[in-house]
């Protein structure tokens, strides 16, 4: 270290060299948009000059520590190595979905431990590299697990922004861009939905938007329980399809309501609910000395992917004056499509609705929005708290842009840019085409089931959900007893473990309702091909053949 007095500071006994900081002005920097000029900026670089050093609580202030050019330098070469093993070999068929280890082998292979003292980036690339070997390709077009599936790159971008960019989505003052673009796909939203005004809000999954809509379902019929509490209520009572998300039994629970007071109302033989059988329990609850106040409907069930007939519900919550929710989480992308909007028809009756666009619309985990005919701000009054600290009335604009206190959250992430960015790339006729040429696959599959030998439907399909087993040779001559079914149970399962080995695709399986074990396929990504149909079909005959 320099002994040169103007060099050195004493301070706590340590000896500290000085960075010495000035700023020296740089010129103005000229920004010009479409050959206009937006401004002149003065650009300002910091260079060496004298500062004393200060000890705050053994901590020496004196400039920052972060080193933001290496920091700099990791995100570049992370961000490429997100290229080149994510985004660029997404559609490659050749590559595996996944690469499976059970659980204690991956602890082993992953360094999971967490240190006193950092280490270099040479290193945290190399776990990076690990963390995308053995993480499931959903982006992979023969990824059917799940109600999400492929890449829209778009969206993919925007995630991107709202990483960097690190927003929270309640005040204008801090989130005035991603604001505005959830109040304008909120607004096309409603206005596919049949409403000519409403409400609505981003929430993180469509779990969380039916807990939205059955509190406010609740507060609408009682608006003292939000400071009252649960006390001196009546016994609520909610009806919702036996088809129904699990979601709507967690909702009851947290919310107080009960699993005891969930009815479920039994569905056809394809899964929808049917409307005498509502009624009848409408009816039954009230003899009974129950008090209804929401009735749940479907569109889109996750299994069988039925769509309970709106307009005849509709009737009946009218006429015994009950909220009409409609979980339309997975089904809701329908209505951007001409041809198959028609499978919710009457939504336009229902008081709230939720729909998310990361399924079909494959807007990116996650982005799901709950929408609401009210506009008597019905949502802010259900779970305003006016925090002083955030929504102060005094604001120098207009606060109703302040639209935090309508969520149960405070910080809440920009999921509607995701979409934005995906509408405004492709345009309402491109996400028209994508709902259609996914349900065009779908059908192609179904006609393939029906001519392959040991392949059965469970039911025709009305939407992407293709439900069917796979009989092997050995079972194709037994009769259909309970012998049969015990053992054509144990079929999906096996393949499933071998096919997620191999790693060459990855199928969902399920029991339902009295029905054994079956495959489940959906198709949403338009990276999915017909020769993908023919190679799921291929996959299954030869992984289960034998068994």
């Amino acid at each position: 270290m320099s002994s040169d007095p103007d060099r050195e500071c004493p301070v706590d006994g340590l000896f500290l060299e000085l960075n010495k900081l000035t700023f020296v002005k740089r010129g103005q920097l000229r920004l010009e948009h479409n050959g206009h000029r937006a401004g002149d900026i003065d650009q300002q670089e910091m260079v060496p000059s004298k500062k004393s050093a200060v000890l705050v609580d053994g901590v020496i202030l004196n400039g920052p520590t972060t080193d933001a050019k290496a920091g700099e330098k990791f995100v570049e070469e992370a961000c490429r190595l997100i290229m080149e093993e994510v985004v660029l070999k997404a559609t490659d068929v050749n590559e595996k979905v996944c690469e499976w280890r059970s659980p204690e082998q991956l602890k082993q292979l992953l360094d999971l431990e967490m240190r006193d003292t950092g280490e270099p980036h040479h290193r945290l690339l190399e776990l990076c590299q690990d963390v995308i070997r053995y993480s499931v390709k959903t982006n992979h077009p023969r990824f059917f697990n799940q109600l999400y599936a492929g890449l829209d790159y778009y969206s993919l971008v925007a995630r991107f922004m709202i990483e960097a960019l690190n927003p929270s989505v309640y005040t204008y003052e801090v989130s005035p861009v991603f604001l505005l673009v959830e109040e304008a796909v909120l607004k096309k939203m409603i206005e596919f939905i049949g409403w000519k005004e409403g409400d609505g809000i981003f929430n993180p999954g469509g779990s969380v938007s039916n807990m939205y809509a059955m509190n406010l379902a609740r507060y609408k019929y009682c608006p003292d329980i939000k400071e009252k509490g649960l006390s001196g209520l009546p016994r609520l009572i909610l009806f919702t399809s036996a088809e129904c998300h699990y979601s709507m039994k967690k909702a009851a629970s947290f919310l107080g309501i009960g699993t005891d007071n969930v009815c479920f109302v039994e569905t056809d033989g394809r899964g929808k609910m049917i409307p005498d059988e509502l009624e009848r329990q409408i009816w039954q609850a009230r003899k009974e000395g129950a008090a209804p106040f929401l009735v749940c409907a479907t569109s889109g069930t996750t299994v069988l992917g039925a769509f309970d007939p709106l307009d005849e519900i509709a009737d009946i919550c009218e006429r015994h004056g009950l909220w009409l929710h409609v979980d339309a989480s997975w089904g809701g992308s329908a209505l951007l499509s001409r041809k198959h909007r028609k499978l919710l028809h009457g939504i336009h009756r229902a008081d709230s609705v939720a729909w998310n666009p990361h399924k079909m619309l494959m807007a990116g985990i996650q982005c799901c929005a709950l929408l609401v005919k009210d506009k008597s701000d019905l949502l802010k009054k259900c779970y305003s708290a006016k925090a002083s600290y955030l929504f102060q009335q005094d604001k120098f604009y207009d606060v109703s842009y302040d639209t935090g206190d309508k969520s149960i959250q405070c910080s809440r992430r920009p999921d509607a840019f995701k979409f934005w960015m995906t509408w405004k790339a492709l345009g309402t006729s491109g996400l028209e085409e994508r709902v259609n040429r996914a349900l065009a696959v779908s059908r192609y599959l179904v006609e393939e089931i029906k001519k392959r030998e040991g392949f059965k439907l469970l039911l025709e399909p009305e939407y992407a959900n293709i439900c069917f087993w796979y009989i092997p040779p050995s079972l194709r001559e037994m009769e259909e007893g309970p012998e049969f079914w015990a053992k054509l149970n144990l079929v999906a399962p096996a393949i499933k473990e071998r096919m997620m080995k191999k790693g060459s695709l990855m199928l969902s399986y399920q029991p339902h309702r009295g029905k054994v074990n079956f495959f489940r396929q959906v198709v949403i990504s338009p990276q999915v091909s017909r020769e993908d149909m023919d190679f799921l079909l291929d996959e299954i005959d030869l992984l289960g053949r034998d068994m």
